[in-house]
Order: structure tokens, then C-alpha cells, then sequence
């Protein structure tokens, strides 16, 4: 007697059933660069929102970052604000955009990313670890949205 049951209408089998694979969307990108993608969406909705907060400290306090020397990208730290509010805006308004798969969202990510890698880089000597961290999250943003493969380019 066999234990082998029919599977239920509502769920799709193990045995690879081709109609699930459509459903879900399992040939447009493998799972793992899907995945990554998503990831890197939260990240830079989390990347926009902590880059704001950023820019809001740098504006409101100036003793919240360390008092530097003469410095050859010397800016001020209300003009460093201004610079991290806007760039948090935009790319926590490109990461809403990658999360709800918007055909712009993918190209603004990436520079986006790179520009916010650049104002990181350059706000090292106020914030060293942070800018650092900041950095590598931008580096894994851009790696996942340039490593995304489109249906029509895998033919």
C-alpha cells in the first residue's frame, strides 16, 4: 500500500512543479541574487534613514563628531548635514523604489550607493568606524543591484 499522497490544490508539490515556478516569478532571477536585491533594498532604506539622522546631528550639535584639523575636503559640519539629510532622503526613496520593484530603482540604487560611498569616504576623519561600516553596507549595495540578471538577458 502506498503512503504516497496527491498533493493538495492549494499547495504546490515538491517535485518541482513548473506552474509554481511561474507563479512565484522562480524563472525572471535566481533565488539568491533575488534575495540579495531585496537585501539591499532594506539596506538602503536603512542606509537613507541613518544617513538622515546623520545629517540631522551633524546640523543640530556640533559636539557630536570630532573636532578635526586642517583637512584637504574641510567642509562645515552644518554643510556635511546638509549633504547626508539630502543623500538620506534619496536613497531611502530609491530603497522604497527597490523594494516595490520599480523599473528606476535598480540604476538610482547603484549611484546612489556610489555617491553615498564618496560622502562617506570623505566624512572619515569626523566619524571613522561609522563612515567605515557605511562604506562596506554602499559596497554590498552596489554588488547586488550590478549582479541582478534581467529574464530577457539569461536567454
Amino acid at each position: 500500500m502506498s503512503q504516497h499522497a496527491e498533493p493538495s490544490p492549494g499547495r504546490p508539490s515538491h517535485g518541482g512543479d513548473a506552474s509554481w515556478a511561474q507563479r512565484s516569478g522562480g524563472d525572471r532571477t535566481s533565488g539568491w541574487v533575488t534575495g540579495g536585491v531585496v537585501f539591499a533594498g532594506v539596506l538602503l532604506l536603512l542606509n537613507g534613514a541613518l544617513a538622515v539622522l546623520q545629517g540631522i546631528a551633524a546640523i543640530a550639535e556640533d559636539d557630536v563628531y570630532a573636532r578635526i584639523g586642517t583637512y584637504v575636503y574641510e567642509m562645515s559640519l552644518t554643510g556635511w548635514g546638509i549633504v547626508h539629510v539630502v543623500l538620506g532622503a534619496l536613497v531611502f526613496v530609491t530603497g522604497f523604489g527597490l523594494l516595490k520593484d520599480m523599473t528606476w530603482a535598480r540604476m538610482a540604487g547603484i549611484v546612489l550607493a556610489s555617491l553615498s560611498l564618496i560622502a562617506q569616504f570623505l566624512f572619515l576623519p569626523y566619524s571613522p568606524v561609522w563612515s567605515v561600516i557605511m562604506m562596506a553596507i554602499d559596497v554590498f549595495v552596489i554588488w547586488a543591484l550590478a549582479s541582478r540578471q534581467d529574464s530577457s538577458a539569461r536567454t
